[in-house]
């Protein structure tokens, strides 16, 4: 499974592939991904490889001893990460092709925002309309 950042500066590879993903919508995801929720996964570090733009990528710690990495050329986030973890913590819209799967949990729901909304009122297009 292949993944890359927007710009395409950085590149990663995945083997063997094997995701549980989840949603997480925690403020601190939130907020490092500007979005309502951030889908993740964690892929053990032996199954994940750059193959591109390691050298590109800079961090925050968001927390004590957790680094989000991202691209310093289009701001992607690729992944979270605590060294002394055996996992890294994948940002699944990164991949470059379908998973295969669904979400299995999602946490964080007591920090979700009102203003996303799940009941069905929304319109819904499948290009900009």
């Amino acid at each position: 499974m292949k993944g890359s950042c927007l710009c395409g500066a950085v590149t990663y590879e995945v083997t063997p592939y094997d995701m549980r993903i989840g949603h997480c919508s925690c403020r601190t995801c939130r907020k490092a991904h500007a979005a309502p929720f951030a889908a993740t996964t964690r892929v053990p570090r032996q199954h994940f490889r750059f193959m591109s733009g390691e050298d590109k990528l800079t961090s925050f710690e968001s927390s004590p001893g957790r680094l989000r990495r991202f691209c310093s050329v289009c701001g992607s986030h690729v992944l979270a990460e605590r060294s002394a973890d055996s996992h890294l913590v994948l940002r699944v819209a990164t991949l470059d092709e379908d998973p295969g799967s669904k979400p299995l949990i999602h946490i964080w729901r007591s920090h979700e925002v009102p203003w996303c909304s799940w009941d069905g009122a929304v319109k819904s297009f499948a290009e900009w309309p």
